[in-house]
């Protein structure tokens, strides 16, 4: 077992303040496989300077430059893939098959896509005699999530830079080996000391210290609602600005024109990847009513083709990140039996012929009313509920009536009666008959589950502050 336990600061790997230590549990096996230090308002006090000291000259470097070290951390990047797949493998327990196909490469795709953005953006615009500039806005706080581990840090981290800023990470203390990888990615590449620096801890700790640090100019945060509350609130005394990528619960909504098996069997998949645990799983799925029982027996056969297992065997899905997770998915899967849905497959304890690890059943509700709790809340597991609508318009009151609005997805073969839906959604990314992700489009929410934007020119903008610039173009007066 290899420990972790010093903290990456001005270019260094240093002790921290105190001997306290966090276990990093394999969910696949219950057992621990590193340990992390527990952080400290003091460490987060030094990384603070460390970064304030490297912003008066990294936020100075030009275009050019900040490409080049983007370029250089990719190449780092690659080299370490492997060992990157073996960490988020380990330590969230994504199968290798999904951390290699997706999890690690996401982070390839968005150090490339911030590559590009950054060669063609528009950090100056003169409007007549007006220059409006857009400088980095300071030192940045980070605070990501464990469920897409290394995927939320570059994120985080790749705008952070190519605009200017400088930073102080703390990763989830549930995900931290990935993240001491991409510190060790960082340091090979050559990021100015000082620019980035890491933190370990918890959240009520570590995270609250950053988001109420006078010394950072913005926070950037992903997780839970309830948590992006508590950092909104450590971050108001300081006026900073707050971007949030918080909870869901979005909407499926197959019309009633659209290939319904192909629309039930992807919309299944795509709650079950990962374990369910994608902030945009699209987990409530809503049928026409003179379609419900084809779809659910769709839906059944569709969920009981996935395997739970090893994550280092073929099984489609591992466990769920911890036993606090999952004890929070048993309670509301026996929540939504006691309110009245009907079980179609799935449903509390462990997967059979498994005695160990944080496995759930792939779980899917028919029969779902939105008064009921597995409607309402954010399960974030292999759990999907399906309702059946008498017309669109009630299908759109149905996707609405929640206090989230981060994604949604549609299916018809109409497109104009597919884009008047889209229209209609309250959510920051509608998915219309399962189309590829863009990895330039901005991704973000409404209503709770956050605000801001991430994913590339959008992006970019979080970290950056409006100048502007009166007569700086004076017109020439003509006599």
């Amino acid at each position: 077992m290899n420990e972790h336990l010093k903290f990456y600061i001005a270019g260094q790997w240093v002790a921290p303040e105190r001997a306290e230590q966090i276990e990093v549990i394999n969910p696949a096996t219950e057992e621990v496989c590193s340990r992390i230090s527990a952080g400290s308002g003091g460490d987060v006090d030094k990384a603070v300077a460390a970064a304030k000291k490297a912003f008066t000259t990294y936020s100075q470097t030009s275009r050019v430059e900040r490409i080049e070290l983007l370029q250089r951390m990719l190449a780092e990047y690659l080299k370490r893939f492997d060992d990157m797949v073996k960490a988020v493998t380990m330590e969230m327990g994504a199968p290798a098959s999904f951390a290699r196909q997706a999890q690690v490469p996401s982070g390839t795709v968005h150090i490339k896509a911030g590559i590009e953005t950054l060669k063609t953006f528009k950090f100056e615009e003169d409007r007549g005699a007006t220059r409006v500039a857009k400088e980095p806005i300071g030192v940045c706080g980070l605070i990501t999530p464990w469920n897409w581990p290394i995927c939320q840090i570059v994120l985080k981290v790749v705008p952070a830079l190519a605009s200017g800023c400088t930073m102080v990470l703390k990763p989830s203390e549930e995900s931290p080996l990935s993240a001491y990888i991409w510190a060790e990615i960082m340091h090979t590449a050559g990021v100015p000391p000082g620019v980035f620096n890491m933190i370990n801890g918890t959240g009520p700790v570590v995270g609250a210290a950053i988001a109420s640090h006078p010394g950072i100019d913005m926070v950037s945060f992903t997780g839970s609602t309830r948590a992006g509350v508590a950092v909104a609130r450590n971050a108001a005394a300081t006026v900073k600005r707050v971007t949030q990528e918080l909870g869901g619960k979005s909407p499926n909504i197959i019309l009633d024109d659209a290939d319904l098996e192909s629309a039930v069997r992807a919309g299944v998949r795509s709650v079950m990847l990962n374990s369910g645990q994608s902030c945009d799983a699209p987990t409530r799925m809503l049928v026409p009513a003179k379609k419900i029982v084809r779809a659910i027996a769709i839906a059944k056969d569709a969920a009981e083709a996935i395997t739970v297992g090893d994550p280092n065997s073929n099984a489609t899905i591992g466990p769920v990140v911890n036993k606090i997770q999952w004890e929070k998915i048993q309670h509301l899967i026996a929540a939504g039996i006691r309110e009245g849905a009907a079980l179609v497959t799935g449903g509390v304890g462990l997967p059979s012929g498994l005695t160990k690890g944080f496995y759930v059943k792939p779980t899917i509700f028919a029969n779902v009313t939105n008064d009921m709790t597995i409607a309402r809340e954010e399960i974030f597991g292999p759990v999907l509920s399906i309702h059946g609508y008498e017309n669109v318009d009630e299908a759109v009151q149905i996707a609405n009536d929640t206090e989230y609005g981060l994604a949604a997805r549609i299916w018809g073969a109409d497109l104009h009666e597919v884009r008047t839906v889209a229209s209609k959604l309250r959510a920051g990314q509608i998915c219309i008959n399962g189309s590829a992700s863009d990895p330039l489009a901005p991704f973000g929410g409404y209503k709770l589950s956050g605000n801001g934007r991430e994913v590339g020119d959008y992006g970019f903008h979080e970290y950056l502050e409006t100048k502007t610039i009166l007569g700086y173009s004076p017109k020439q007066v003509v006599t």
